[in-house]
Protein backbone atom coordinates (compact mmCIF):
# COMPACT_ATOMS: atom_id res chain seq x y z
CA UNK A 1 0.00 0.00 0.00
CA UNK A 2 1.34 3.33 -0.93
CA UNK A 3 1.44 5.90 2.15
CA UNK A 4 -0.62 9.42 1.68
CA UNK A 5 3.20 11.20 2.19
CA UNK A 6 5.30 9.20 -0.01
CA UNK A 7 7.12 9.94 -3.00
CA UNK A 8 5.34 8.12 -5.25
CA UNK A 9 2.15 9.95 -4.43
CA UNK A 10 3.85 13.40 -4.61
CA UNK A 11 5.79 12.02 -8.37
CA UNK A 12 2.03 11.02 -9.51
CA UNK A 13 1.14 14.50 -8.22
CA UNK A 14 3.34 16.28 -9.83
CA UNK A 15 2.80 14.45 -13.39
CA UNK A 16 -0.70 15.07 -13.04
CA UNK A 17 0.04 18.49 -12.87
CA UNK A 18 2.90 18.28 -15.69
CA UNK A 19 0.38 16.92 -17.91
CA UNK A 20 -2.60 18.94 -17.39
CA UNK A 21 -0.58 22.45 -17.46
CA UNK A 22 0.79 20.68 -20.90
CA UNK A 23 -2.56 19.90 -22.19
CA UNK A 24 -3.81 23.61 -21.31
CA UNK A 25 -0.34 25.47 -23.00
CA UNK A 26 -0.71 23.42 -25.91
CA UNK A 27 -4.22 23.13 -26.22
CA UNK A 28 -5.82 19.39 -26.77
CA UNK A 29 -5.91 19.72 -30.81
CA UNK A 30 -2.51 21.67 -31.16
CA UNK A 31 -2.52 25.00 -32.74
CA UNK A 32 -4.65 25.64 -35.70
CA UNK A 33 -2.28 26.36 -38.67
CA UNK A 34 -2.98 28.42 -41.36
CA UNK A 35 -3.08 26.72 -45.30
CA UNK A 36 -0.05 27.64 -47.65
CA UNK A 37 -2.19 30.29 -49.84
CA UNK A 38 -3.14 31.95 -46.23
CA UNK A 39 0.31 31.57 -44.77
CA UNK A 40 1.42 33.56 -47.87
CA UNK A 41 -0.64 35.97 -47.94
CA UNK A 42 -0.04 36.50 -44.03
CA UNK A 43 3.37 37.15 -44.86
CA UNK A 44 3.15 39.25 -47.61
CA UNK A 45 1.05 41.45 -45.30
CA UNK A 46 2.77 41.68 -42.53
CA UNK A 47 3.94 44.86 -41.67
CA UNK A 48 5.81 43.93 -38.36
CA UNK A 49 8.97 46.56 -38.90
CA UNK A 50 11.82 46.31 -35.85
CA UNK A 51 13.60 49.48 -34.45
CA UNK A 52 16.31 50.63 -31.96
CA UNK A 53 19.89 49.33 -32.75
CA UNK A 54 21.28 46.28 -34.66
CA UNK A 55 21.16 44.02 -31.76
CA UNK A 56 17.40 44.75 -30.59
CA UNK A 57 15.89 44.39 -34.26
CA UNK A 58 17.80 41.06 -34.34
CA UNK A 59 15.85 40.02 -31.09
CA UNK A 60 12.60 41.32 -32.47
CA UNK A 61 13.10 39.85 -35.70
CA UNK A 62 14.28 36.42 -33.73
CA UNK A 63 10.76 37.18 -31.22
CA UNK A 64 8.33 38.02 -34.74
CA UNK A 65 9.31 34.75 -36.02
CA UNK A 66 9.30 32.20 -33.51
CA UNK A 67 5.78 34.25 -32.85
CA UNK A 68 4.02 33.78 -36.08
CA UNK A 69 5.90 30.17 -37.11
CA UNK A 70 3.35 27.83 -35.76
CA UNK A 71 0.06 30.13 -37.07
CA UNK A 72 1.60 29.40 -40.52
CA UNK A 73 1.64 25.75 -42.74
CA UNK A 74 4.68 23.73 -41.45
CA UNK A 75 5.55 24.22 -45.75
CA UNK A 76 6.10 28.29 -44.72
CA UNK A 77 6.55 27.74 -40.48
CA UNK A 78 9.14 25.24 -40.59
CA UNK A 79 11.65 27.65 -42.14
CA UNK A 80 10.71 30.52 -40.20
CA UNK A 81 11.66 28.31 -37.26
CA UNK A 82 14.78 27.86 -38.40
CA UNK A 83 15.36 31.51 -39.71
CA UNK A 84 14.63 32.07 -35.94
CA UNK A 85 17.00 30.02 -34.61
CA UNK A 86 19.34 31.85 -36.76
CA UNK A 87 18.37 34.85 -35.59
CA UNK A 88 18.44 34.17 -32.01
CA UNK A 89 22.41 33.65 -32.25
CA UNK A 90 23.06 36.92 -34.47
CA UNK A 91 20.44 39.23 -31.56
CA UNK A 92 22.91 36.83 -28.74
CA UNK A 93 26.66 38.14 -30.85
CA UNK A 94 28.47 40.75 -30.15
CA UNK A 95 27.32 42.69 -32.35
CA UNK A 96 23.56 41.76 -33.01
CA UNK A 97 23.91 40.92 -36.68
CA UNK A 98 24.04 38.01 -38.47
CA UNK A 99 27.50 37.06 -39.88
CA UNK A 100 27.41 36.23 -43.97
CA UNK A 101 27.45 32.56 -43.61
CA UNK A 102 23.91 33.50 -41.71
CA UNK A 103 22.98 35.57 -43.95
CA UNK A 104 23.53 33.01 -46.55
CA UNK A 105 21.56 30.29 -44.11
CA UNK A 106 18.40 33.10 -43.91
CA UNK A 107 18.60 33.53 -48.09
CA UNK A 108 18.35 29.65 -48.10
CA UNK A 109 15.04 29.54 -45.96
CA UNK A 110 13.62 32.65 -47.94
CA UNK A 111 13.99 30.49 -50.76
CA UNK A 112 12.16 27.57 -49.57
CA UNK A 113 9.29 29.81 -48.70
CA UNK A 114 9.31 31.93 -52.04
CA UNK A 115 8.64 27.93 -53.71
CA UNK A 116 5.64 28.30 -52.25
CA UNK A 117 4.77 31.48 -52.19
CA UNK A 118 5.39 33.03 -55.81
Amino acid sequence: MVKPGSGVVRSAALLSVTVAGALLLGGCAGTPKMDVKASCEFLNNDTFKPDGNQQQQSKQIAAHYHEIADKLAPEIGDPIKEMAAIMDKAAASSLGAATQEQQQQLTVHFNKIGEYCK
